[in-house]
């Protein structure tokens, strides 16, 4: 089973903020990071989950309303007085581009299925190939569409077709949108796991978020490997790899 940090280390953490990659990023063993991206009002990639920025800041209203220079104003309570930022994307590739270089992956969610942001393609595209990452990303979005236009900008990169049941995801994929690789939410395993074989197949969960309490409980994720799950995005995936040396803080 591999394992992903989903908006990095989102449990203990803030979610998709540079703390919680950089937690991550120390896990021995992690085979990635899954963050969010979105477009400013000023055409900036940022990462950021919700089309809203209500629930993780001191801010209101959609973040398309919002330039790069507002948004940074924000800020986003981290506990014990400490405060994050909504990172742009470049900070997260500043960041992190020699753990990836190492082989560290990142999974690029495209929040488009809300607001279909125009070009949000092409300039995160561009911006993997200036960074010399394309290797080591995986591009995903609910939208069918988005993902034709990756694949149409990038004939090599990895693609995965985001959905709730895996079914979804599979109809999806051959119908034409150009995706390798299946995403569905983890409960949605409604397909048996010979059809889907050949395919990785990585689940997406809910669960608690920070500041939320951990619950103590893990997933059995022998059981979800027998449905056919390959990989998971999971909030703790510190816990799940606990076995291994954790990094230098």
């Amino acid at each position: 089973m591999h394992i992903w940090a989903h908006r990095g280390c989102s449990q203990m953490y803030p979610e998709n903020t540079l703390t919680a990659f950089k937690k991550a990023a120390e896990i021995d063993g992690l085979t990635g990071i899954e963050l969010d991206i979105q477009l400013t009002k000023d055409g900036h990639l940022v990462v950021f989950h919700d089309e809203t920025i209500d629930r993780t800041t001191d801010g209101g209203g959609e973040l398309r309303q919002y330039t790069l220079s507002e948004l940074k104003k924000l800020r986003i309570d981290a506990g014990g007085g400490k405060q994050e930022k909504i990172p742009a994307m470049e900070e997260v590739f500043d960041m992190l581009q020699g753990k990836m270089k190492q082989g560290l992956k990142m999974n690029i969610e495209l929040k488009n299925s809300v607001f279909p942001y125009e070009g949000m393609e092409q300039k995160i595209i561009d911006m993997v190939h200036q960074y010399g990452l394309q290797n080591n990303v995986i591009y995903s979005s609910f939208s069918a569409l988005s993902l034709e236009r990756i694949r149409q900008l990038d004939s090599e990169t990895e693609i995965g077709i985001l959905d709730t049941k895996v079914s979804d995801c599979l109809y999806k994929l051959k119908g034409g949108c150009g995706a390798d690789a299946l995403h569905p939410f983890w409960r949605g395993m409604n397909l048996p796991k010979e059809k889907l074989l050949g395919y990785p197949v990585r689940a997406w969960l809910t669960g608690h978020l920070y500041p939320e309490r951990p619950t103590g409980t893990k997933l059995d994720l022998t059981f979800l490997e027998k449905q056919g799950i390959t990989d998971v995005f999971l909030n703790e995936p510190e816990r799940y790899l606990e076995g291994l040396r954790y990094g230098s803080t």
